[in-house]
């Protein structure tokens, strides 16, 4: 039987000395439809249809023939806004980022009135430089455009071929031209459920500004080397270096139960860079299984990667590894 590695990540946090500030806009915002007859409040994370429910403006989407009746939703380009007011002093930081790690799906995002991006990808994070644009108070702005009607325009200006198929079976009731459109296939409708293509911010959103260098994104990738017989970790750390100069220092790797504490010198130049480390677990020192619920234990195994660079900067992330068959 062979062994595979389920990858949790949990608990990603920076050290006291990270240099980096983050500072959310998850929360209240308004939304509005395409011409303002609809106006109201709602909650990020979250999308158009919830927010209509929640305030009383539709009843449960999923009774009845209210699928259809509330069809007209998916068909308006709606807005959502925000007035909001930095903590911080946008001066003493070199750059400011607006993350969104998931926008449903298709929008023209406005800070301040100017544009500084569009998505068109319900599963990508989208990280959007603001240095220049920021201010102490901001109004930010997104504009949807209607799933549905982008997938149709998108297949009309693809004449290459068909690309089959372009509509759902006539007893779904759903919407057609979903493969043109990065979305979750399903809420176009599916053969177990009904079509509810909202639009929404759909996962968290904040700010981030750091000096010197940043952390932004953390992976790893357990794996069985069946020749060596024993387990190998690889990490990759990626990073935007915007100091001027090289930034040097250590990366400490330590997974305690596993007797793990490996350290490496490294030199990020400047401009965005990715480390990539290898650990091997000495294969002396057993590795129990992880299981699914009813079936074994789940043990998952704590791991720490700490930078330790220049400037005392400090980043420290922290994660859980676990095997299963």
């Amino acid at each position: 039987m062979r062994l595979h590695l389920l990858v949790l990540l949990a608990l990603c946090g920076a050290g006291s000395t990270s240099g980096a500030l983050s500072y959310s806009l998850g929360g209240s915002w308004r939304i509005r439809n395409g011409n303002g007859s609809l106006d109201l409040l709602g909650t990020v994370p979250g999308c158009v249809h919830s927010t209509l429910f929640q305030q009383g403006f539709i009843q449960d989407p999923y009774y009845g023939f209210n699928d259809l009746n509330y069809r007209w939703i998916s068909l308006d380009n709606w807005i959502y806004s925000k007035e909001f007011k930095i903590p911080f002093d946008s001066s003493k930081w070199q750059m400011i980022n607006l993350i969104f790690e998931g926008v449903d799906t298709v929008s023209e995002i406005l800070l301040n009135n100017v544009t500084i991006g569009k998505t068109d990808n319900m599963f990508t994070k989208y990280i959007f430089d603001i240095t220049n644009v920021i201010r102490d108070v901001n109004s930010i702005e997104l504009r949807f455009q209607s799933a549905v009607l982008y997938a149709t325009k998108q297949s009309k200006a693809y004449t290459s071929r068909e690309v089959p198929p372009s509509c759902p079976p006539r007893v779904q009731k759903g919407e057609c031209h979903v493969n043109f459109i990065r979305k979750e296939q399903c809420s176009f409708s599916w053969d177990w459920g009904p079509s509810f293509p909202t639009q929404g911010i759909w996962k968290g959103v904040r700010i981030e500004a750091y000096n010197i260098c940043h952390l932004y994104d953390f992976t790893f990738v357990p794996m069985y080397d069946n020749r060596a017989q024993m387990w190998k970790l690889k990490v990759q750390a990626f990073f935007d270096v915007i100091s001027p100069t090289p930034v040097g220092g250590q990366v400490i790797i330590a997974i305690p139960e596993l007797k793990i504490q490996k350290t490496n010198n490294i030199k990020l130049q400047p401009g965005k860079r990715t480390v990539e480390l290898s650990v091997k677990i000495n294969k002396n020192i057993p590795v129990e299984t992880w299981w699914p619920h009813g079936h074994g234990n789940q043990t998952g195994y704590n791991m720490t990667i700490l930078f330790k660079l220049d400037k005392d900067l400090n980043i420290e992330r922290s994660a859980k590894v676990s095997k299963y068959f």
